[in-house]
């Protein structure tokens, strides 16, 4: 009974060492490409889309969509794991601006301005998340939400084309 219990205890080990996590750092967050998404949503999109071209060093997309949503046509979405392991998400919608940030940042109250890229961002703290949200064109809404720093939602910001 000992020798079967050392020799799957060893098989438990070797499994344990052996198997990576999924970018083989060990963290378990999933990488997903997302430019052929990012393409097809900016043809389809009733508003000027946004997204990354390339992504801040040590930064990983993990989720992406693109379609009809509760409140609104075309609601775009890219989920991101920043270099310092938070949240962060590319959200934009045609639906009111006050329902896409509520959507996207329940509690929401606003938290002043930031400039970026010579862009004003109006700044919004949730319950959980916070956000740096701007009009999208005169028919839809951009919120970078997550559990971010500002300062890394404005890094993100800087990347948008």
């Amino acid at each position: 009974m000992v020798l079967s219990m050392a020799a799957v205890g060893v098989v438990v080990v070797v499994a344990y060492f052996s198997i990576p996590g999924a970018d083989g750092k060990g963290n378990g967050v999933h990488s997903v490409p997302y430019q052929v998404e990012l393409a097809s949503a900016k043809r389809a999109a009733p508003y000027p889309l946004l997204g990354p071209q390339q992504l801040p060093d040590g930064w990983k997309a993990t989720s992406v969509s693109y379609g009809p949503s509760e409140k609104s046509r075309a609601a775009w979405h890219l989920g991101l794991n920043t270099a310092s392991g938070q949240y962060a998400a590319v959200e934009q919608a045609d639906g009111s601006s006050e329902d896409v940030v509520e959507r996207n940042v329940p509690g929401a109250e606003p938290d002043g301005t930031a400039t970026v890229a010579g862009q004003e961002w109006q700044r919004v703290q949730g319950d959980r998340y916070r956000a740096l949200v701007r009009p999208a064109g005169g028919t839809g809404t951009t919120v970078l939400a997550g559990t971010a720093s500002y300062e890394e939602l404005a890094q993100l910001a800087e990347t948008l084309e």
